[in-house]
């Protein structure tokens, strides 16, 4: 199956590579603008979102979590595309109803220089997140980890992906992300059928995992119906996409993307709630399917993966260059520096997928865990519209929530077991919901203290 997928990953990318505009300019490298300045129209951005977003480490979350946890972990994974209505309010509010145009220009607004830097760094550690995830799923699909095809198939998907992005920038990733969707859909719907019409699959293994409230899959449930308040604001390629076309093309682009990244989680998800409750004692997810599906499904499965990856990476290249040059303002805007920031990207997040170890989840998870961080900015400075919170409000959640995630990547793997013997799910919930009650709380306190040096009479102590 190897050479079949080398195959079909090297026609997607000629294909990429043709469709991708030679950018002439910043504003079609940077904003995805067309040669003659017109703005990307409604579907071409509701498609990006949902193939630079949707992720093939979602995809195979949403089948590992069904695997293991039955629908109630599918249900959490795709809870997650409720971000896509929250960030639809966020933009709305920012930049249609108070004119920034970006998020770091706001944020500097309220909190100073501190506000952009935390936000910067957050930011990016997303994208490099978002590149390395995406390419240890190619490498998990095409081999052992450290295998010669694993390190091959990395390295090429890698490679041409980054051929077509360095070309169109934005653009590119506009324009191949509507061209990788449409094959990605068309494979799901085949694999849906198959599903249907295999007589070793049945559907009440769709129901096999109970409700219960300290379960695995709700308890991940709870868990991410905390972050999803501040982790769309965290995620540069959600963000971008509401800065590039008018007011109601993106409103009406983010409802869209977030049904249909739904849906496409929720059908991906079912793959592996009923390969769960068919499979053998010890077998594994890969394994099942194989077994129950046969080699041909099974190409299927991978190509979608695959396919998605390339998208989930254009569109991380794409943000991080607009990230640099045009909202953190680090490098000039320019296509030479654009170019240089998409290398670096890449580069990073090889390093942190070839030094990491092989757990897709884990990523996901500590993403979340740091978002935590803007919950209070949310609430305090963008819903009740404060601007009196202090720097150091500001500053302390975001040390705390990257506390969190240290302590949650320590727990996890085994390290510390400071709350004690648990699932991972269930200490995620505890951390997510001390960040949430900590983080708004640092705010609270300090917007009272703002407030009482407001109204201490002058002259007094």
């Amino acid at each position: 199956m190897g050479y079949e997928l080398s195959f079909l990953i090297a026609i997607v990318a000629l294909l990429s590579i043709m469709l991708s505009p030679l950018a002439r300019t910043p504003a079609v490298f940077f904003s995805g603008q067309s040669p003659e300045g017109r703005s990307p129209d409604l579907w071409t951005l509701t498609f990006s979102m949902v193939s630079s977003w949707l992720l093939a480490r979602s995809l195979l979350n949403a089948a590992l979590l069904g695997f293991f946890f039955g629908v109630w972990g599918v249900l959490a994974c795709a809870a997650y595309y409720l971000s896509f209505w929250v960030a639809r309010w966020i933009i709305n509010r920012i930049r249609f109803e108070q004119g920034y145009s970006n998020i770091q220009t706001w944020l500097y607004d309220r909190f100073g220089s501190w506000g952009p830097a935390c936000y910067n760094f957050v930011a990016y550690l997303r994208l490099i997140s978002e590149v390395a995830g995406s390419l240890l799923v190619v490498g998990v699909l095409m081999g052992n980890e450290g295998s010669g095809s694993y390190i091959l198939a990395v390295l090429a998907v890698a490679l041409v992906t980054l051929v077509y992005s360095l070309m169109g920038g934005m653009s590119a990733s506009l324009r191949t992300d509507l061209f990788q969707w449409l094959i990605f859909a068309g494979i799901t719907l085949f694999l849906i059928l198959l599903v249907v019409g295999n007589g070793g699959l049945e559907f009440h293994h769709l129901l096999r995992e109970p409700f219960a409230v300290n379960a695995p899959g709700p308890v991940l449930l709870a868990a991410i119906m905390l972050q999803i308040w501040s982790f769309p604001l965290h995620d540069p390629v959600l963000m971008d996409r509401g800065f590039l076309a008018g007011r109601e093309t993106t409103r009406r682009a983010y409802s869209r993307a977030g049904w249909i990244g739904m849906a496409c989680i929720v059908l991906f998800g079912m793959l592996g709630v009923l390969a769960g409750g068919a499979a053998d004692p010890g077998e594994s997810l890969l394994a099942a399917l194989q077994r129950l599906l046969g080699t041909p499904a099974m190409f299927l499965f991978s190509a979608a993966l695959i396919i998605v990856a390339m998208a989930g990476i254009d569109g991380a290249l794409a943000s991080s260059a607009r990230l640099m040059a045009v909202d953190m303002r680090a490098i000039m805007p320019n296509l030479a520096n654009g170019r240089l920031a998409m290398v670096i990207t890449l580069l990073l997040g090889l390093i942190v997928m070839f030094l990491g170890r092989q757990d897709p989840f884990m990523a996901m998870a500590l993403s979340g865990i740091v978002s935590m961080y803007l919950s209070p900015v949310v609430f305090f400075s963008l819903l009740n519209r404060r601007q009196d919170i202090p720097v150091w409000s500001y500053v302390g959640s975001c040390l705390l929530a990257l506390a969190g995630a240290l302590l949650y990547f320590l727990e996890a793997r085994g390290q510390t077991v400071l709350l004690g013997e648990m699932h991972n799910h269930t200490r995620l919930l505890l951390i997510c919901f001390g960040l949430f009650v900590g983080c708004n709380l640092l705010f609270w306190v300090g917007g009272r203290l703002a407030y009482a040096v407001r109204m201490r009479p002058q002259g007094s102590l």
